[in-house]
C-alpha cells in the first residue's frame, strides 16, 4: 500500500491520464474516485500539479471520446448494440443515450461523463447521429474541463481527510490491500448483478423470424409495432413493411392512442436493441393492458434484415 500511495504522488499526472483514458474507453476504472484522490494528494503536496492534472484528464477524456465518436460515426447503430452487449451497465444504455441526446444535443456529452451506463455510449451515438466533428469537440471539451474539475476540486476540499485516510492505508499495509481489492470486487459484482437482474426482469417468450413470416401470411394478420424512438429511427430509417411506429415510451405511459383491440390477434413489438430490451418492456406494457398475445421479436430489426427480408422506409 505505502508502495501505491507513492507511486500516486510521484506519478500522480500519468495516473490520472491512464485511469481517465481507461474510463472513457469503457474500462470498468473507478476514475472519479481517482481523481478526488489526486487532487488531495496535489493540494498537500504540490498545488501546481493541479494544473497539469486537469489538463492530462481534459487529453485522456478528449482522446477516448473521440475514439468512440468516430467509431459511432462510421459503423452506426451496430457498434452501440456490441457496445451494450459487452458492457457491465444494464443493456438500457443505448436507450438511455438516446433520449439523453434527443432531449440535450451537444450539451448531453456534459450530463452523460456524470450519468453511469451512459458516459461511454454517448459519444458513439452523437457519432451516429451525425454530430459535427467541432460540435463535438467544444462540447467534448467543456464536459471534460467540467467533470475534472468537479473531482479535482472536492479533493483540494476534502484534503485533510484524504491525507487521514491515505495514512491509515499505509499503516494497515497489507490489510488495506486486501480489503480494497473486496470492495471493487464487490462493486463489480454488484453491477453483475444488477444486469442479471434487469435480464430476468424482461425474460418472456420471444416471436422468432420465422413465426413472423409465417404468421404474415395468414388472416387475420399480426399486428407489428416499431418501438423505437426518434433517435433510433433517425440512425436506421429501415422498418418492417406495414409495422406501426408508437415509442416504447408511449406504450409505457398508455399515452398512444391504439389503432388495435384487445383480441386474439398475435402482437410482435421490435426494436435495434441488446437483448430485444425495449421489445420486451413495451410488450410486458402491453400485456398489463390486457394484450395477452403481445410478444418481442428475437433479434429485432437487424434479425430481419440479416433473414433477407425486405424492408420499408419511415
Amino acid at each position: 500500500m505505502e508502495a501505491l500511495i507513492a507511486l500516486m504522488v510521484d506519478h500522480a499526472v500519468a495516473v490520472v491520464f491512464a485511469v481517465t483514458f481507461a474510463a472513457r474507453v469503457g474500462l470498468p476504472v473507478p476514475a472519479a474516485p481517482v481523481l478526488v484522490v489526486a487532487g488531495g494528494i496535489a493540494a498537500i503536496a504540490e498545488p501546481v500539479l493541479l494544473f497539469a492534472m486537469v489538463g492530462a484528464a481534459l487529453v485522456a477524456n478528449v482522446l477516448g471520446d473521440a475514439i468512440w465518436f468516430y467509431t459511432g460515426r462510421i459503423y452506426g447503430y451496430h457498434f452501440m448494440r456490441l457496445l451494450c452487449k459487452i458492457s457491465i451497465s444494464p443493456d438500457s444504455c443505448v436507450r438511455r443515450s438516446e433520449s439523453l441526446i434527443t432531449r440535450w444535443g451537444g450539451l448531453s456529452l456534459v450530463a452523460a461523463k456524470f450519468v453511469p451506463g451512459v458516459s461511454v455510449v454517448a459519444p458513439p451515438m452523437a457519432g451516429a447521429l451525425g454530430m459535427s466533428s467541432w460540435r463535438f469537440l467544444a462540447f467534448e471539451i467543456l464536459a471534460a474541463l467540467l467533470w475534472a474539475g468537479v473531482f479535482l476540486a472536492l479533493g483540494w476540499l476534502f484534503r485533510e481527510q484524504i491525507q487521514a485516510v491515505l495514512e491509515a492505508l499505509a499503516n494497515a499495509g497489507g490489510v488495506a490491500t486486501a480489503a480494497l481489492v473486496v470492495v471493487v470486487a464487490a462493486m463489480l459484482a454488484r453491477r453483475w448483478w444488477r444486469r442479471r437482474a434487469f435480464l430476468r426482469t424482461t425474460s418472456m417468450p420471444r416471436a422468432t423470424i420465422g413465426e413472423l413470416v409465417t404468421l404474415m401470411t395468414r388472416e387475420p394478420a399480426p399486428i407489428v409495432i416499431d418501438v423505437r424512438g426518434e433517435a433510433g429511427i433517425q440512425v436506421d430509417p429501415r422498418r418492417i413493411p406495414g409495422a406501426l411506429p408508437i415509442p416504447l415510451k408511449a406504450l409505457q405511459q398508455r399515452r398512444a392512442e391504439l389503432p388495435f383491440e384487445s383480441g386474439e390477434r398475435e402482437i410482435i413489438l421490435y426494436c435495434s436493441c441488446p437483448n430485444e430490451v425495449s421489445a420486451a418492456l413495451a410488450a410486458q406494457a402491453l400485456v398489463a393492458r390486457g394484450f395477452k398475445r403481445a410478444r418481442p421479436l428475437a433479434g429485432g430489426l437487424e434479425a430481419w434484415v440479416e433473414a433477407g427480408h425486405p424492408t420499408a422506409a419511415h
